[in-house]
């Protein structure tokens, strides 16, 4: 099983950037790494999604665009750059791991990490 550990959230003003990070360790046959987000009182919305075999990216209709998803092989860290950020991108965003095929449905994914809160003012 993958361990994740996302890192990076913050309080910024619309309009600002961010960068997640999203450290991953153990097992390796992890095919992609997906960005989730949680806004109170919300279900959980994939984000973005990138496939460790290709580096195919895949975003949602709301941040595509503005969001941009990569990653480091090296350092087994995953990146989601945040620009243009909106008031309403403010949630908890999750990093998950699947041994499936990239998608933004959650229900795929198999390890999370523990989440870290972006907070957006207007």
């Amino acid at each position: 099983e993958v361990q994740l550990v996302e890192s990076g959230g913050d309080l910024v003003q619309a309009g600002g950037s961010l960068t997640l990070s999203c450290a991953f360790s153990g097992s390796t046959s992890e095919t992609a790494i997906g960005w989730f987000r949680q806004a109170p009182g919300k279900e959980r919305e994939g984000v973005s999604c990138i496939a460790q075999t290709d580096g195919r990216t895949y975003y949602s209709d709301s941040v595509k665009g503005r969001f941009t998803v990569s990653t480091d092989k090296a350092k087994n860290t995953a990146y989601l750059q945040m620009n243009s950020l909106k008031p309403e991108d403010t949630a908890i965003y999750y990093c998950a791991a699947t041994v499936k095929y990239c998608t933004l449905l959650a229900g795929f994914f198999g390890s999370w990490g523990q989440g870290t809160q972006v907070s957006v003012s207007s």
